[in-house]
């Protein structure tokens, strides 16, 4: 039996979905499963947009399966929870990232890396377990297992909170995993879009030297003055280039556009790392005699396991880490998409679903 709040209609929702490759968004219902002993109902407040979901609502990467509710940075306030939930009850401010579900056997999972998984669920457009679809957060609400549930701070405003599970966690996670978190430190952040802007703000809230790389010299006041970074480099100068050469500990490069690595992988000191947590649509060349000379690791990341998530999301409480958001109403989101996809956004869109989200 569920502890609930509302248990009116509780498999009934509402949300915005795309039904094709066109990728338009409109009013869509749908059913959630009804709340299971494990399970977390919340009333979903806020939904970042991130640009996977631009990728999946128009089937960029092939694996779309429609109609797609997207959304993985889903925040709000619990509603009903199952009897056998012990770390929720109702009223309590929570999120749900990118990932609702893995095997919970495997090394990964018993590693607590749920998101290296070979059977791990997404938030949205995936098989569940019981062979129904996911739906994501562009929707009125959301019932995930507690494990899958984050606890959102309270001095943590919900609206600049919600990119944080997914753009905070896939910007801490490899901080913290390659030991880039030590004050003194020098880490360079390349792109200042959704993902460096945050990257910018947790280094900061390690107490490391931070240097933004980014072929746009417009952005220099903006990292530097709002964001907090110490230095800028911009990654098209060749004498800037050289004269950094050899003096970064790591760089978390955050561009999915197709670059060149090399340059990158100068600015590193002997036994540097670059870890890549963008994702290029296409190969990149990656030369291996820079590697070679300096003992230098070129490495992947995505996300965090729910632990690290926590762990993540109680730091930026801790440290008044928020995304740079625009608080959009639900019926701009296909405006808002279309900015998205050139990059017209400072630095995160957030969908007030709580206020604008108008059931049909």
């Amino acid at each position: 039996m569920a502890n609930s709040a509302d248990q009116e209609h509780p498999t009934k929702a509402f949300g915005w979905a795309a039904a094709d490759t066109s990728g338009v968004l409109s009013p869509f219902k749908f059913s959630r499963r009804e709340t299971g002993e494990r399970d977390v109902r919340f009333k979903v407040l806020y939904c970042g947009i991130c640009h996977s979901d631009l990728h999946m609502a128009k089937n960029d990467w092939g694996t779309s399966t429609y109609p797609i509710v997207p959304g993985h940075e889903i925040v709000g306030i619990v509603t009903e929870v199952g009897s056998k939930v012990e770390k929720f009850k109702v009223g309590d401010r929570v999120g749900v990232g990118c990932m609702v579900g893995a095997c919970h056997s495997c090394d990964s999972c018993d590693n607590d890396l749920e998101n290296y998984c070979p059977k791990m669920i997404f938030t949205y457009g995936a098989p569940y377990h019981d062979g129904t679809n996911t739906y994501g957060g562009y929707s009125d609400v959301m019932v995930a297992e507690e494990r899958y549930v984050v606890r959102i701070p309270d001095n943590l405003p919900l609206d600049a909170g919600a990119p944080l599970l997914c753009a905070g966690i896939t910007v801490y996670s490899p901080l913290q995993h390659f030991g880039l978190t030590k004050p003194g430190m020098h880490v360079g952040v390349v792109g200042l879009g959704g993902l460096g802007h945050v990257a910018v703000k947790f280094a900061k809230g390690f107490g490391v030297k931070v240097t933004v790389i980014s072929t746009s010299p417009s952005k220099k006041k903006e990292a530097i003055e709002h964001l907090g970074a110490d230095y800028f480099l911009v990654s098209r100068d060749p004498d800037q280039m050289q004269a950094a050469m050899g003096t970064m500990d790591g760089i978390i490069d955050t561009v999915s556009a197709v670059h060149p690595l090399v340059p990158l992988i100068g600015l590193l000191k002997s036994q540097g790392k670059l870890v890549m947590v963008g994702a290029p649509n296409r190969p990149l060349e990656l030369p291996v005699f820079p590697l070679i000379m300096g003992r230098k690791v070129v490495a992947g990341s995505c996300i965090g396991g729910m632990k690290e998530t926590q762990e993540m999301i109680d730091f930026a409480g801790k440290h008044n880490i928020t995304a740079d958001v625009e608080v959009i109403p639900m019926d701009y989101v296909n405006t808002a998409m279309e900015r998205l996809e050139k990059a017209d956004v400072r630095y995160r869109f957030v969908i007030d679903i709580g206020n604008t989200l108008k059931s049909a």
